[in-house]
C-alpha cells in the first residue's frame, strides 16, 4: 500500500512537493485594485473533506484539495484513533462526495475524539499528553547549523503554492541537509497531518528526521511531532509559550525564526552542532 509521489523529484532529494502548476488547487479571481483598476489573479481552494473510519464519521476538514490519503490518515494518526501498528485495509475516497473513509480490521465502533488542536482543552488533550509519556524521541538526533542553511535554499527554490496565490502553510520533512517531503495546506495542523500520513504509508522511520514549518509553534503542533516521534522542529515564524514548555517537557529540539543566518533555541539545545562556516557559505 505504499504511496509514491506524484511530482517529479528534482535533484534536491524531495520525494513529495508541491505541484504549483495544479490549477484545480487555486481558483480565478477578479477583483479591482488601489486606483480601480481590473486585477486577475488566483486564490487558494478550499474545500470540505469529510473523514470516516470504519464507515463512523469522525470530523470534516478544510483542505486545499490534494492528497486526501495523506491528510485523513495523518489526522487520525496524530488524533490517536489509528495506532502505528494499524493495517488499513481499504482507502475509499469519493472526490463528487469530498469524503473518505479509512478502513481497518480492529473495531472502532466506540473510537471517538473531538479535535484538540483548535486551542480547546480538555479530556482529549489530557489523553493524548498521557499518550506522548510513553514516547521517547532520540537523544542522540543532532541538527547541524551548516543543514540549517542548505535547506533554506533549497525551500527558496522550490516552487510553491504559496508564491502563487499565498494564504497557505508549508511543511517539509528532513533528513539531515536534505527535504523529503514537502506539503501545503490551509491549516499548520493539516500540514503536519499528510507528513505523517505519508510517513505511515511509507514506513518512514522518524528518529533521523527533522520537521520544519512555515507556521507558528503553538502547542498543538509541538504535540504532532512528538507524537510522530520526530525529534527536531524548526520554523520561520515564532512559538506560543505552551509549545516551548512542552517541548521542553519531553525533550524536543526547538528552532524558531528561521531565517538567512539567525535562529533561536528554545528547548533541546544540545542537539545543535554549530558548524556554518560564513566564509564557505558566502563562496
Amino acid at each position: 500500500m505504499a504511496r509514491k509521489a506524484g511530482s517529479g523529484a528534482p535533484a534536491s532529494g524531495y520525494l513529495l512537493r508541491p505541484d504549483a502548476d495544479d490549477q484545480s488547487l487555486t481558483a480565478p479571481l477578479r477583483a479591482l485594485g488601489r486606483n480601480g483598476e481590473k486585477i486577475e489573479t488566483r486564490i487558494i481552494a478550499e474545500h470540505p473533506l469529510r473523514v470516516s473510519l470504519n464507515g463512523q464519521k469522525i470530523v470534516t476538514l478544510m483542505t486545499i484539495g490534494d492528497h486526501p490519503d495523506l491528510l485523513a490518515i495523518g489526522h487520525l494518526l496524530n488524533q490517536g484513533l489509528l495506532e502505528a501498528n494499524d493495517t488499513i485495509t481499504d482507502i475509499a475516497f469519493d472526490s463528487g462526495a469530498r469524503q473518505i473513509d479509512i478502513r481497518i480490521p480492529r473495531d472502532t465502533t466506540n473510537e471517538s475524539r473531538p479535535d484538540s488542536f483548535g486551542g480547546a482543552a480538555g479530556t482529549a488533550y489530557d489523553d493524548l499528553l498521557e499518550e506522548l509519556e510513553q514516547t521517547a524521541l532520540d537523544p542522540d538526533a543532532t541538527l547541524r547549523t551548516s543543514w540549517l542553511h542548505t535547506l533554506q535554499q533549497v525551500f527558496n527554490a522550490t516552487p510553491s503554492l504559496y508564491e502563487t496565490a499565498g494564504a497557505i502553510h508549508g511543511c517539509v520533512l528532513c533528513q539531515q541537509d536534505t527535504p523529503l517531503v514537502y506539503v501545503e495546506e490551509l491549516g499548520r495542523h493539516n500540514a503536519i497531518d499528510k507528513v505523517a500520513g505519508y510517513m505511515y504509508l511509507n514506513k518512514m522511520r522518524p528518529e533521523d528526521k527533522i520537521l520544519y514549518s512555515t507556521g507558528r509553534l503553538t502547542h498543538g503542533m509541538v504535540i504532532k511531532s512528538v507524537k510522530m516521534g520526530i525529534p527536531i522542529m524548526l520554523s520561520r515564524s515564532g512559538f506560543t509559550s505552551w509549545g516551548v514548555e512542552i517541548a521542553r517537557q519531553f525533550g524536543l529540539t526547538l528552532v524558531g525564526r528561521v531565517s538567512g543566518k539567525r535562529f533561536i533555541v528554545v528547548s533541546g539545545e544540545n542537539r545543535v552542532i554549530d558548524d556554518f562556516d560564513e566564509a564557505l557559505a558566502a563562496e
